[in-house]
């Protein structure tokens, strides 16, 4: 397959109405000290993973399992499972076994990962992806009462007639911006250590996908109303060695749902970024998404 050798920089942003796209351990949307509401990069990543999996039938690494006793599988025994029985090595020939069979894996090649099993290996992903900032102008959280069908067996009184009463805390509306980059070189001395194929044409197209399908695919109770809104990829000439900021500040939302690229458009526009610049797409669907001030340069493309 055609390697990929250019970088990319660009932002990904996903809408949330009504909805709890990415929620902290107490069930509530994430918000920072500031009050602001955010996604950790996690949350981005686990649709795109999901997406690929169900969608694509693509195999990933980090992704739960179950044994048959439905108990989640070890890290160990998630290798076993997709590569067999590790050869009887010890110290680098058991670090070059396992690093060669995991970076055959698309997951592992762009968002990298740490082994710490039977050896311990690091891999610096060629895709890097922030936490998302909700840009909207409000972070409006709400809760409601839930009742279950089921009496709660703590209830000390048996004749109770009374359900379980629960909690689910959602997000009037959000619209959480990502930024992200993409590097092929984090891998390369891997590749070459293992003498292992590195980033493909095939993989980015991949990734361009899930980045624009994987969060309206997941389509939970908790996240229905949380959709892919918008894709903006940068790729920069081949050689290029120009390193752009976070975008995530760029972007600007109105209250109406207006998706402002006025400041991503001066940027690009700007001497010591253009002649760097190989091709810039934008991904959304018109009928529902707005945007103004789109760079001139931009092909747009339907989500």
């Amino acid at each position: 397959m055609p390697t990929f050798n250019n970088r990319v920089y660009g932002f990904a942003i996903i809408k949330s109405i009504n909805s709890n796209y990415n929620a902290d351990f107490s069930g509530q949307p994430r918000k920072l000290p500031n009050g602001k509401v955010y996604a950790t990069d996690k949350a981005l990543k686990y649709s795109i993973r999901n997406f690929w999996r169900d969608a694509l039938g693509e195999k990933v690494f980090y992704f739960k399992s179950l044994t048959d006793d439905m108990s989640p599988r070890t890290l160990d025994e998630t290798y076993e499972l997709h590569f067999g029985k590790m050869i009887n090595k010890k110290g680098p020939e058991l670090r070059k076994e396992i690093l060669g069979n995991i970076l055959k894996v698309l997951d592992v090649r762009l968002f990298g990962g740490t082994y710490a099993g039977a050896t311990n290996i690091s891999i610096h992903g060629t895709c890097q992806i922030t936490h998302g900032l909700n840009r909207f102008p409000e972070d409006i959280i709400y809760s409601e009462q839930i009742m279950s069908p089921f009496r709660n067996p703590s209830e000390k009184n048996k004749d109770s007639t009374m359900t379980t009463l629960g909690t689910q805390s959602k997000l009037e509306e959000g619209h959480y911006v990502h930024h992200f980059s993409i590097n092929p070189k984090n891998i390369a001395d891997d590749v070459a250590r293992v003498d292992a194929e590195g980033l493909t044409s095939v993989d980015i197209d991949k990734l361009k996908e899930g980045l624009r399908k994987g969060a309206s695919y997941y389509d939970s109770a908790a996240k229905s109303g949380t959709e892919n809104e918008l894709l903006f990829w940068i790729q920069l000439k081949e050689g290029s060695t120009l390193v752009m900021p976070s975008f995530i500040e760029f972007v600007d939302i109105a209250q109406d749902r207006t998706i402002d690229l006025q400041k991503v458009s001066e940027y690009l526009r700007s001497d010591d970024v253009k002649n760097d610049v190989d091709n810039v797409e934008i991904y959304y669907n018109k009928a529902v998404t707005k945007v103004v001030n789109e760079p001139e340069i931009a092909v747009r493309k339907t989500i």
